[in-house]
């Protein structure tokens, strides 16, 4: 029996319209499964907008995990009381994307904590002081770069005399400075670099085109992981030979960061993480659910929202942090909110502008959070519940004074 098709039909239930054969399978979810979207989208015509072809042309494979990661980050996570962190690793900033999106986010309120490889934010550093970095060509013969003071960071250039060597005598300068002379945390010292980079900034004329510069006026805490396994923490270790007091406590970025989650819950708001790409950034920013329930012994759930972008797979043991469902096992996010854990298997370098411009063009800025400005009041709340839970006394036997 051939059957006309009806105009704009749904399968129904009963199966009257169906041929026999199908009629007679007992197939009691189908409806449900090809309740989806129509694939057939119009003919392209050059004249649409980004924020069209998210939703309207990515109907498939990565694109649509970029479409719903997208749409998750402007319909749910950008609630007012969501606290956004974001991770970054890869070469991010001396491929132009500090300027061209993350600066952005940071403005518009949409990130209130950042976890970045030290490197990110070394490169950052040229942005600020002015010093150019240029597109090259990955074919270009290394030996020669070489011979020619020239660093290649696969189709990046960056001078190394006037660039590199250049940023690091200029920040060996400023470490030694009065206000660099004790323990911190990372937040603090890129807090403090980041009030240097708005300076360079404004002495060249220059607009937004350092990271940590705009961190330091919004107020976003920005850490490492590794502090020392970057540039930065290279001349940190430098200077200390020559007597420098600077002394970086990875302690403060643990109980800082686990503190900016707890308060999220503890208000009755909720967490969200964005991931751009893996490794060690990654797993410090979801480390702090486990951190609240394994090591501090507070009942908590884990992320509300998860959103990553990587080219890593999960089969070799590469895809840092795993999968939002392997990271279940581990505290990391709520079970509950699996269907709002989003994983995009694509270039950071080409998601990373797809996205801001979405999200831009999709939702009004946010009050910025300046969660730099609350972290001894945050980590105070999460002593005291770290106390109550847990009925130990300080490791010399004294109460602890929790005020």
């Amino acid at each position: 029996m051939i059957m006309k098709p009806k105009r704009n039909s749904r399968y129904r239930e009963d199966l009257s319209d169906m041929p026999d054969w199908l009629r007679k399978k007992k197939c009691p979810h189908r409806d449900r499964y090809l309740s989806g979207k129509r694939i057939l989208p119009k003919n392209l015509t050059g004249k649409e907008s980004v924020e069209y072809l998210v939703d309207e042309i990515f109907l498939a494979y990565n694109s649509a995990r970029l479409k719903e990661g997208c749409q998750l980050f402007v319909q749910k996570m950008l609630e007012p009381d969501v606290t956004i962190g974001m991770s970054l690793s890869g070469a991010l900033t001396p491929a132009g994307l500090g300027c061209s999106s993350i600066i952005p986010l940071i403005k518009a309120g949409f990130v209130d904590w950042i976890v970045s490889t030290g490197a990110i934010l070394y490169h950052d550093m040229h942005f600020a002081l002015n010093f150019p970095v240029r597109v090259g060509n990955f074919k270009f013969d290394d030996t020669e770069l070489r011979k020619n003071d020239i660093v290649r960071i696969y189709d990046v250039l960056i001078g190394y005399s006037d660039c590199l060597m250049a940023t690091d005598e200029i920040l060996r300068s400023i470490l030694i400075q009065p206000e660099f002379q004790k323990e911190m945390g990372t937040a603090e010292l890129h807090y403090l670099l980041g009030k240097y980079c708005a300076e360079w900034e404004r002495k060249a004329g220059l607009k937004d085109v350092s990271v940590l510069a705009a961190a330091y006026r919004a107020g976003v805490p920005c850490y490492t992981s590794s502090p020392g396994d970057s540039t930065i923490g290279m001349n940190v270790a430098g200077v200390e030979l020559r007597g420098n007091k600077l002394r970086i406590n990875p302690s403060i970025d643990v109980n800082e960061t686990t503190a900016f989650v707890l308060a999220a819950k503890r208000s009755g708001g909720k967490s969200g993480v964005v991931l751009w790409g893996g490794g060690s950034p990654k797993n410090f920013m979801l480390q702090t659910e486990p951190q609240i329930q394994e090591v501090l012994r507070i009942k908590e759930y884990g992320q509300d929202y998860f959103f990553q972008i990587t080219d890593a797979r999960p089969d070799t043991g590469g895809l840092s942090g795993a999968t939002p469902s392997e990271a279940v096992s581990w505290g990391k996010v709520d079970p509950d909110r699996l269907p709002d854990a989003v994983v995009c298997y694509t270039d950071t370098t080409i998601a990373m502008p797809i996205f801001t411009h979405y999200a831009l063009a999709k939702h009004k800025p946010r009050k910025l959070r300046r969660l730099y400005d609350q972290r001894a009041t945050m980590v105070k709340a999460l002593t005291r519940e770290y106390f109550k839970h847990n009925k130990v006394k300080m490791l010399d036997g004294s109460d602890p004074v929790l005020d």
